[in-house]
């Protein structure tokens, strides 16, 4: 079986401690206030839980398959609450969830935990403590049980607030490490299960404190319920706020990147530019030193058709064909010049020279 603990008050001290539901005791407590405390109950406790205390079908079956967000429901003259404890895991750095039910009657509590966590025999053991308080009925039981978890939110929040200062740094240091954009998806995943965790509790302590009159809580029992209901609205506004910072720090960071992204375009830009021109100046180079060579090329053509025929005349053969006529040496530089005047307008032409 699944049951923790259970616990009969008569004038807010215990008188019993049941090992089982005997018939009967839901209706003919045998003291003022019993207290069932359940562990992830099978099928068949919480069936038994329910016939013996009339609970609403609906209510049960909420309980029995869990996963449920936190409200407050009515049936008939029990409350049904349902509560999402928080708690940080520094092994590995993340906030994990717990989920207790809570069915509250006039005589009679029954919780339901899904997860280790909160330790409700922690809180009995403080209440039991104080039987004056605890004479106050099932609704001290219930504020009790709303301060341990509300309570229980504050150091989650400082973890996260630690973090959330940690990512500022970086962002602030102009990091744009992609691994910054990964925390910062991870965090803020948990501060939104946080956020459905917690933003539902202040009005469920305000809709308890509305039927307080008519239902006749007592005073010290509205003051706790007060007193939690402050520090719920104060967890629920700095959750709000790191929801806030983190998508702002998701904005930044993805400017950041893009910053980054653009920077390292117009280093690359600048490079290419760079390289273009100086890929322009070698080209020049290149083009100016083809054409000197086009123009020496075409002096040395130039030089070259004189110097032909000149070497044929220089050539010692006493019978050289036109040796001794009359007009050779003329023809001949005649010759040289009109060669050198053709390859001089054939290269300018060209634009060799």
């Amino acid at each position: 079986m699944a049951r923790i603990d259970n616990a009969v008050y008569v004038a807010g001290r215990r008188v019993g401690s049941p090992t089982t539901l005997s018939p009967g005791l839901g209706g003919d407590l045998g003291g003022d206030l019993a207290w069932i405390g359940l562990l992830r109950p099978d099928d068949a406790e919480l069936a038994a839980v329910a016939d013996e205390f009339g609970l609403h079908e609906n209510a049960v079956e909420d309980a029995r398959k869990g996963h449920q967000r936190a409200k407050l429901e009515r049936y008939g003259d029990t409350l049904f609450l349902v509560l999402r404890p928080a708690w940080h895991r520094a092994d590995t750095n993340e906030v994990e969830f717990g989920e207790v039910h809570l069915f509250v009657g006039a005589r009679f509590v029954v919780s339901v935990r899904h997860a280790a966590k909160p330790d409700l025999a922690a809180v009995r053991c403080r209440v039991e403590a104080d039987p004056e308080f605890l004479a106050k009925g099932s609704e001290a039981v219930t504020a009790a049980v709303l301060d341990e978890i509300v309570d229980g939110y504050a150091p989650v929040v400082e973890v996260i607030q630690d973090q959330v200062d940690a990512i500022e740094d970086q962002l602030f240091a102009g990091q744009v490490d992609p691994g910054v954009s990964k925390r910062i998806y991870q965090l803020l995943s948990e501060v939104l299960a946080f956020q459905r965790a917690t933003a539902p509790v202040p009005a469920m302590v305000r809709g308890l404190l509305r039927g307080a009159d008519k239902y006749g809580v007592d005073d010290e029992v509205q003051h706790r319920l007060r007193n939690v209901l402050d520090h719920a609205l104060r967890v629920t506004e700095r959750v709000d706020s790191f929801r806030a910072l983190l998508e702002n720090a998701l904005t930044l960071h993805a400017t950041l990147v893009s910053q980054e992204q653009n920077e390292a375009m117009r280093r690359m830009t600048s490079a290419s530019l760079a390289q273009g021109e100086e890929s322009r100046q070698l080209a020049r180079a290149a083009h100016r030193q083809g054409e000197e060579v086009k123009k020496i090329s075409s002096w040395a053509a130039i030089l070259f058709a004189p110097g032909l025929i000149a070497g044929v005349y220089g050539m010692n053969f006493d019978h050289m064909p036109e040796l001794h006529w009359r007009y050779g040496y003329p023809v001949a530089i005649v010759a040289m010049l009109a060669l050198a005047g053709i390859l001089w307008l054939v290269f300018r032409k060209r634009n060799w020279l």
